[in-house]
């Protein structure tokens, strides 16, 4: 939604991808029989030492599937080498979690957010943001850096969750003459938010970002997401310094 843990790996039915499936008429039976007990194929893989390598999903997730050289048995679960490394994770990626990583950058891409930072900047990042959250600000005045030198474009998606004024100020912040600034007056110089009535159409976009917020399988505010090559990355609550040059995609400059 991981790295694994804290990087998103977001299950199937968390983010409702819908993923391309295998034809099932040339499957190996082990593999047809994993799939009669619920576990959807996605993809064909060459593993090592000439193991066939199966990406699948259930439920809670994404699994690979290894075929032994006789066709009759096969394992599940993560392949190692001699030195620990996950050998299983970038088919994964490839196979299984790929379209379902471009879905969860397209659906916040398509959120409702306050931009900080260069439009011409080459790294995009998101963040979920709650206006009554000082974990928030502190991310806010941890990218500066970043942000000034113009390396980085910071995406708030406004949601209100941590307080029954929350979405109110979320609204007020989405629907400001000028989001931008109020966000910098209130993240950056500490300026209260006063609540007002805002358009319909306002409060809807903080419901929906609430909606995705929900809807991804997140409680932490900020949760920051970014881009590692075709992997969509999270962070949850205030990065370390090496996660937050992790998400910001180079050393502060």
């Amino acid at each position: 939604m991981r790295h694994l843990l804290p990087s998103l790996t977001l299950g199937l039915a968390a983010c409702g991808a819908a993923l391309p499936t295998l034809a099932d008429d040339h499957w190996p039976a082990p593999v047809e029989a994993l799939t009669e007990q619920g576990l959807t194929i996605h993809g064909e893989f060459e593993g090592p030492g000439g193991l066939r390598g199966f990406g699948a999903s259930h439920s809670g997730g994404e699994v690979a599937i290894y075929l032994l050289p006789d066709g009759e048995h096969a394992i599940v679960g993560t392949l190692v080498d001699a030195e620990g490394n996950n050998l299983s994770e970038a088919a994964l990626d490839e196979h299984v979690r790929a379209e379902q990583f471009a879905q969860v950058w397209q659906e916040l891409e398509e959120s409702h957010w306050i931009a900080d930072g260069d439009p011409d900047a080459e790294r995009i990042v998101y963040t979920f943001t709650d206006p009554n959250c000082p974990y928030c600000r502190q991310f806010w005045h941890d990218v500066r850096p970043w942000i000034e030198a113009g390396r980085v474009q910071l995406r708030h998606i406004m949601i209100g969750v941590l307080a029954q004024d929350s979405p109110a100020k979320a609204a007020a912040l989405l629907g400001a003459e000028d989001p931008a600034a109020a966000l910098h007056a209130h993240s950056g110089e500490g300026e209260e938010i006063v609540p007002g009535p805002q358009p319909r159409e306002i409060e809807e976009q903080v419901f929906a970002n609430n909606q995705l917020f929900e809807s991804l399988g997140f409680m932490a505010t900020p949760t920051t997401l970014f881009r590692t090559g075709n992997r969509v990355d999270r962070i949850e609550g205030v990065p370390s310094p090496e996660r937050l040059e992790e998400a910001m995609g180079s050393p502060a400059p």
